[in-house]
């Protein structure tokens, strides 16, 4: 039986550009509020837009953009629910309450998403699989993708490879599970980054390597500490992850001769390098690798929306036939119409043009955050420089407790995370970590007063 949306709507005509940003405001605040309660289920996205009259795309825009801000959650075979609900939301940070201020990191702005071009673009990868068959695809991901790719990484960040060295995963998870099984595994000892990407190092915990935690400072992972006879290393070197700086060149040499002397790969996540705001950007350590070591790992997350979850591998020749193998056994491969309708968008320059625009939104937002942290927060927030990314790690007091000041600010609408829960083995400093990419920069100020406030 299809589920009815019973809630009032005031949508423009039929054909109005203004449907979709008032559907979308509309039932953002029912969620809100509590008129569509959690754990309820809404009609489909085709049932949804013959009730309200709409084109099915418009209704698929609008919940992707619920979806990635955390609003409402997919299960497969089961349908679409609102977020929060005991047996019928998925667990993490997506079932997290709306704030008034969300500083929260690692979440793009998913409301500026050209949806209108993806979901023509997405009418048309349709179209030519329903003229060549929805046979099952190649376990590396659609060809035109992966040329895309390649392209891609060679404009933005000078990174030359052929689309052949291209492994498209289910984001950048998928691709540090998989590294994780072929080029780690059990019992081999595999280094990452303390404080670090959690994901990454629980994938190489769940593949039963060992796991060690290196320091991080100012000038990135501390490779001095690194401990011989390691297997691999996983790091962020453009900009830490979630410190901020960048791996500098005397580390970057260091970790070169290191990996050498160990026969070791390096994973270099290079989780948001289309955003930087401050000096020239350093090449990846994967477009200086004569000896073939670099396995570097990219996703579409933060430029474009986390629920496309596209990421990808660019696999050196050693790693490549292993890698294949096991995203075959995976899950044999990708949604092929995602990855057609995402070759075309890069193919035709809208990535491209996408990320010059929220550059200059996030540059916005970011010079607004430092000015208000300068004016109002001095001598409780430090900042760290970091010339890139989606966010700012700012210390407190040494004696101060994050966790505490988390929660006060919980109390005063601001949403943030401690610096701590990105500590592996060592605890971190006190600090926290605020993300500018959901937030206007004319929000950001108060925002910033408030979290004051909850310091004291």
């Amino acid at each position: 039986m299809s589920v009815v949306l019973e809630l009032p709507l005031q949508l423009p005509p039929a054909g109005s550009r203004d449907v979709r940003r008032r559907l979308h405001e509309q039932l953002k605040a029912a969620i809100l509020d509590g008129r569509l309660a959690p754990g309820l289920q809404l009609p489909a996205s085709r049932v949804l837009a013959e009730q309200l009259g709409l084109s099915r795309n418009t209704a698929m825009a609008v919940y992707d953009l619920l979806l990635s801000e955390g609003h409402i959650v997919s299960r497969p075979g089961a349908g679409t629910f609102v977020a929060g609900g005991s047996a019928k939301s998925s667990p993490g940070p997506a079932t997290r309450p709306e704030a008034a201020f969300n500083l929260r990191p690692g979440r793009p702005d998913a409301s500026a998403f050209p949806f209108d071009i993806w979901g023509r673009l997405t009418g048309r990868a349709l179209r030519q699989f329903g003229r060549a068959g929805g046979v099952y695809r190649e376990p590396a991901g659609h060809p035109a993708l992966r040329e895309a790719i390649a392209g891609h990484l060679s404009f933005a960040r000078g990174l030359a490879c052929a689309a052949e060295d291209v492994i498209v995963t289910v984001g950048a998870q998928q691709a540090f599970e998989l590294v994780a099984r072929t080029l780690a595994g059990p019992g081999r000892t595999v280094i990452v980054e303390d404080p670090g990407y959690p994901a990454a190092r629980e994938a190489f915990v769940a593949a039963g390597s060992r796991v060690v935690a290196a320091p991080v400072d100012r000038e990135g992972l501390v490779v001095e500490a690194l401990p011989e006879g390691a297997a691999l290393v996983c790091l962020t070197p453009s900009q830490h992850y979630p410190l901020g700086p960048p791996l500098s060149p005397a580390r970057r040499a260091a970790l070169a001769a290191w990996a050498a002397r160990n026969d070791a790969l390096v994973v270099e996540d290079d989780y948001g390098g289309e955003f930087r705001f401050e000096s020239p950007p350093q090449p990846p350590l994967r477009a200086q690798d004569p000896d073939g070591r670099v396995v570097y790992v990219g996703t579409f997350s933060q430029s474009l929306l986390p629920a496309l979850r596209i990421g990808f591998v660019v696999a050196p020749a050693r790693a490549r036939a292993s890698l294949l193998a096991a995203r075959e056994r995976s899950d044999w491969h990708g949604p092929a119409i995602e990855h057609a309708t995402l070759a075309a968008f890069i193919a035709e320059g809208h990535l491209a043009r996408h990320v010059r625009r929220m550059r200059r939104v996030y540059a916005e937002r970011r010079t607004a955050l430092l000015d208000a942290l300068a004016e109002h927060a001095g001598g409780k927030l430090e900042p760290i420089p970091a010339p890139a990314g989606l966010h700012v790690t700012a210390l407190l007091a040494p004696s101060a407790d994050a966790r505490a000041v988390v929660a006060r600010a919980a109390a005063l609408g601001v949403a943030v995370d401690p610096l701590d829960t990105y500590a592996a083995e060592r605890t971190a400093a006190p600090g926290l970590v605020l993300g500018f990419g959901q937030i206007e920069a004319a929000r950001i100020d108060q925002a910033v007063r408030r979290l004051v406030q909850a310091i004291g």
